[in-house]
């Protein structure tokens, strides 16, 4: 009997399933409706052969206006989030906290430099290091390697003109269907850039200096950004220097009516020192030391990565397809435990259409894709000598492919209600190979899994008022596991690990919107998963990179809350506001049934994580905006639930002033009390039981003492 391929059959399910809503249309009465936007105010293209004025959003066929960016988010079934640059761009926004930090359901903290924690509904919740469970985009293209792997040191907040966050499986926009979704980096254009020109200095505590230029032109049908920055600190520990180079550029070209072709260009270049994990009491007496072995072994991590992509666009009769490639070179050296050198590309390409309509008289919103993405790394070990290369101890390489389709349809058999249905159909492929014959490695080892399956989505939107979006909806989602969970390494041996994918079904409901003077967002969910891929640290303060294991049942539930009310509009009656903002992230993980670990909580986060804002903002461009930070309760540190690290409160405070001449001005004071806390940890399975008992456990990150920081923008 023939059988058909994995990938085909899922493919013919996905359409299968994409068409139940274009069926239910057809049973509908036939009857116009319109769909009103989500506060959307519609913003003019400007003329080809201008530049655009300061603060314009328009847009171009490959990068739409940030108005139009923004109604493409708040047209999706479930949790989304819309953060517009011009929310930052006249702050000190440094790390990519600085430009989520306000966003609820994103929990984001720093350890050191550029280095965090990036977590949504518990992704990657227990990995010490970069990134698991959530796919990074810039400008729509994916940026994680080709095995699902990511970090954020190619993500500069000063080269940005506005963030999409699509948590859980609301990322199949993008062809995303992780736990934790997926978050789009968008670059500005010369359409959508805020000025021609932007010139910026700021700096302050850790002898930090940072220097930034944009360049921006339009000449007929052809456009062109650059944009460059360069940063420096000396880091609030010792050994935690660091010094980044990033450079970002992009090109357009309209080639007839409705074609448009935009070549994107970046190169990213970090030299970060590594201060290391403390213990709890060091994290408190001393919190600016680094780690004794971080000294010893100079640890450091250095990353060079050029990219280059591109997306040519076409405005059909129905909709608009663009089609995007990508190319990235990363070269790492991380001398931690061992030297690791790796070097390897990543490329893909992904065609994908959106259109709208009619059908049977009702609105119908269809999006289709498909993304096939792969890549290699050289992955080499030697023993570590003060930083430098030593005794060669492993020869390996990985590869890793992605075949994907996905869709997604909403029809609107009401005026104002859309039933939703969607999925991915995907197949990934992970291949390992150990060479072997080294001393430390004499043996070769090879290793080869694929994962494969389909992803589907259901969900229903009601909008009852033009600014008010209810919705529900019920996603399913799969993590592969990647390279850093497959190859499990200690100081001894380095050993190829076949985990099982991690899968989960999430349920949510949520609303968005504003009425009259109180803007909210609020979203309940639950995720009952099967084969979480749990992490745990053998030895932080060696900073051996974590092993992973398959849990058989957990729970990821919670609320993602943010909600602000103008309590004052024109305190001093000249058009002033004093707003207050609350924004609560509710993180309720937990082991379901574990054999070791019952039903504890997983370590890694805290359980309630909020931030106040009072802001003040003056016709003449003056603010204030003092802010309180806190967790009530620290994480546990480890699995057992044996260590939870205390809470904490910061007090900060933003000011400046933005001038009509388009100079800006200001100031970031941060932890005014200077404040002692845990910002991140190095999660284990049992602190009570490692040698020397809690107490020498060193898998904390101090967070940074009291801080000030200011600078200058001249946009024009």
């Amino acid at each position: 009997m023939y059988r058909f391929p994995r990938v085909e059959l899922c493919a013919a399910l996905l359409l299968t399933l994409l068409a139940c809503t274009s069926a239910f249309a057809q049973t509908a009465a036939s009857q116009a409706v319109t769909l009103p936007e989500l506060s959307v105010a519609g913003a003019a293209t400007p003329s080809v052969g201008t530049s655009p004025r300061a603060g314009e959003s328009a847009g171009s066929i490959t990068v739409p206006s940030v108005d139009r960016q923004r109604a493409a988010v708040n047209a999706t079934v479930g949790s989304v989030a819309f953060v517009d640059a011009k929310d930052f761009q006249n702050r000190y926004a440094n790390t990519i906290r600085d430009v989520l930090k306000d966003t609820p359901g994103v929990y984001v903290q720093e350890r050191y430099g550029q280095e965090l924690r990036l977590s949504i509904r518990g992704s990657g919740i227990s990995r010490g290091f970069h990134l698991r469970g959530l796919e990074l985009l810039q400008d729509g293209i994916p940026i994680n390697l080709a095995d699902g792997s990511g970090d954020f040191y190619q993500i500069d907040p000063l080269a940005l003109r506005s963030v999409e966050v699509y948590k859980g499986g609301n990322a199949l926009t993008f062809g995303a269907t992780t736990l934790g979704g997926a978050v789009n980096f968008v670059t500005p254009t010369a359409y959508t850039a805020f000025a021609p020109n932007i010139l910026r200095i700021d700096g302050g505590s850790f002898g930090t200096i940072r220097e930034q230029a944009q360049v921006s032109r339009i000449d007929g049908p052809l456009d062109v950004l650059v944009n460059a920055t360069i940063t420096n600190s000396d880091g609030y520990r010792a050994h935690e220097a660091q010094a980044t180079k990033n450079f970002n550029a992009n090109v357009g070209y309209q080639i007839a009516p409705g074609i448009e072709t935009r070549f994107y260009a970046g190169v990213y270049i970090t030299d970060q020192k590594l201060p290391g994990t403390l213990t709890l009491g060091q994290s408190f007496l001393t919190p600016t030391l680094a780690n004794p072995t971080a000294i010893t072994g100079n640890q450091s991590r250095k990353v060079e990565t050029e990219r280059i992509a591109n997306r040519t666009s076409f405005l059909l009769d129905v909709g608009k397809l663009d089609i995007d490639t990508w190319a990235i070179h990363k070269s790492l050296y991380h001398p931690i435990f061992q030297a690791i050198d790796q070097d390897g590309w990543t490329y893909g390409i992904s065609p994908h259409w959106a259109g709208t309509f009619d059908v049977g008289g009702f609105r119908n919103d269809t999006i289709l894709g498909l993304r096939a993405f792969a890549g290699e790394n050289s992955a080499l070990q030697f023993v570590n000598v003060r930083g430098q290369r030593g005794t060669q101890t492993l020869n390996s390489l990985q590869s890793a492919s992605n075949y994907e389709a996905y869709g997604e349809n909403r029809f609107w058999f009401l005026p104002d209600v859309a039933l939703m249905a969607g999925a991915k159909a995907f197949s990934s492929n992970r291949t390992y190979s150990n060479k072997g014959g080294l001393a430390a490695s004499p043996v070769a080892q090879f290793g080869n899994t694929t994962y494969d399956g389909i992803n589907p989505k259901i969900g229903l939107l009601w909008q009852p008022l033009p600014d008010v979006q209810v919705f529900g909806d019920v996603t399913r989602s799969r993590d592969v596991p990647d390279f850093s969970d497959l190859v499990q390494q200690n100081t001894l041996s380095t050993t190829f690990v076949p985990l099982r994918a991690q899968r989960a079904v999430t349920y949510e409901t949520g609303a968005r919107g504003k009425i009259d003077r109180i803007g909210f967002d609020v979203t309940l969910y639950r995720a009952d998963i099967h084969n979480e891929l749990i992490n745990f640290s053998i030895n932080p303060g060696l900073n051996i990179p974590a092993a992973t294991f398959n849990t058989p049942r957990s729970v990821h539930q919670g609320v993602e809350a943010a909600v602000s009310l103008d309590v004052v509009r024109d305190l001093t009656g000249v058009g002033d506001t004093l707003t207050v903002t609350q924004i609560w992230t509710h993180n309720d993980f937990r082991f379901v049934g574990d054999p070791v670990f019952g039903n504890n909580r997983i370590a890694g986060i805290p359980t309630d994580v909020l931030r106040t804002i009072l802001s003040y903002a003056h016709p003449s461009g003056f603010y204030l905006s003092p802010s309180l930070d806190w967790v009530p309760q620290g994480a546990f540190a480890d699995h057992a639930n044996t260590l939870q690290v205390p809470g904490y409160a910061l007090f900060n405070v933003q000011t400046g002033i933005d001038f009509k001449n388009g100079v800006s001005l200001f100031v970031d004071a941060r932890n005014l009390t200077n404040a002692r806390y845990i910002s991140d940890i190095s999660v284990v399975t049992n602190a009570a039981a490692t040698a020397g008992g809690a107490g020498a456990l060193a898998a904390f990150y101090p967070g940074n003492g009291r801080s000030v920081f200011g600078g200058i923008r001249a946009s024009f």
